[in-house]
């Protein structure tokens, strides 16, 4: 593909072609058994941010399900830009994308199917980000429901690996929907404490200090990273520990953190109000994101706020 297309493009098992045409065979381990693993960035103004991070928790998620991709970080890393730069051009000046690379084991074939590929299947691509759907979050507040549904313990899988296999996080989120249908899922433990969403980690703000839970129990994000590293930079006193809903209920503040979201306020777990949305430690920390990623993504955010109201 000489030009750059009017469409989204993908890299697909050593070719760059048009998304339509990434075709996963019904027999790829990920459809049958949820064998693969991904891991996802967003752009900044068309920008990629930490990839280099993302890439290498992609290995180390690889290397836990002992799948070999035939490709070195550094190939998945240029893989990646190029699948950017081949898509950039469609964005507009308030839009952003996640780009995802992910890996499955192959195919279970009897071997007389004819499949074209053999091997681990392969696939980079960019998606946008849904900015306009979660824009009031920003305004208002992320509504938080636990659900009963707990998360799947480190004794019988590591939360720590970015896998395809998100069944666990989905009956979370369909629980905690039925209740509110724009509330955003965190999971407990198995020992009771709160544990993580679907993509995202939380943070409670009590007397001047961030607690998050342990890493033990949770995929450890990348913005939770960026988040822990800004708080030590800004001398705020942080502490991993076991949380549970007393420490939910009695936080002075509460926020998510996301590839996509980056931070954002909470105003409420499980119908019980958060004093400050958001509050002054988490407008601290999201004026240090904005200035370490170069972006202001709350502006980009209530921008589609502003869009939807005119379009009125």
């Amino acid at each position: 593909m000489a030009v750059l297309a009017n469409q989204r493009v993908a890299y697909f098992n050593g070719r760059i072609v048009p998304e339509r045409e990434v075709v996963v065979p019904f027999r790829d381990r990920s459809f049958l058994r949820g064998d693969a693993v991904f891991d996802s960035t967003r752009t900044f103004g068309g920008r990629p941010f930490r990839l280099r991070q993302h890439v290498d928790r992609l290995y180390r998620s690889l290397r836990y399900l002992r799948i070999d991709p035939g490709l070195t970080p550094d190939e998945m890393l240029s893989i990646s830009e190029e699948v950017l730069a081949r898509n950039v051009h469609l964005l507009d000046e308030n839009s952003d994308y996640w780009i995802s690379q992910r890996v499955s084991r192959g195919t279970d074939a009897a071997g007389d199917e004819g499949w074209e590929h053999s091997g681990p299947t392969v696939i980079v691509e960019c998606m946008p980000i849904p900015l306009k759907k979660r824009a009031r979050l920003y305004r208002d507040g992320m509504d938080v429901v636990v659900p009963a549904v707990r998360r799947t313990p480190p004794e019988a899988f590591s939360p720590r690996a970015k896998t395809h296999n998100y069944l666990n996080l989905v009956m979370g989120d369909m629980e905690a929907h039925a209740v509110d249908p724009d509330a955003w899922a965190v999971l407990l433990d198995v020992n009771g404490n709160l544990a993580e969403g679907t993509g995202s980690n939380i943070f409670l703000v009590r007397d001047g200090r961030l607690y998050t839970p342990q890493e033990r129990y949770v995929l450890p994000g990348i913005s939770r990273r960026v988040v822990m590293d800004l708080a030590e930079a800004e001398g705020i006193p942080l502490v991993e520990a076991d949380l549970d809903l007393y420490d939910a209920a009695t936080a002075d503040e509460i926020f998510i953190t996301s590839t996509s979201l980056c931070i954002c306020p909470v105003r409420s777990v499980n119908g019980n109000p958060v004093g400050a949305v958001p509050g002054p430690m988490t407008r601290r920390l999201t004026d240090a994101y904005v200035r370490h990623a170069g972006f202001d993504f709350v502006a980009q955010y209530l921008r589609h706020l502003d869009t939807a109201a005119a379009g009125r």
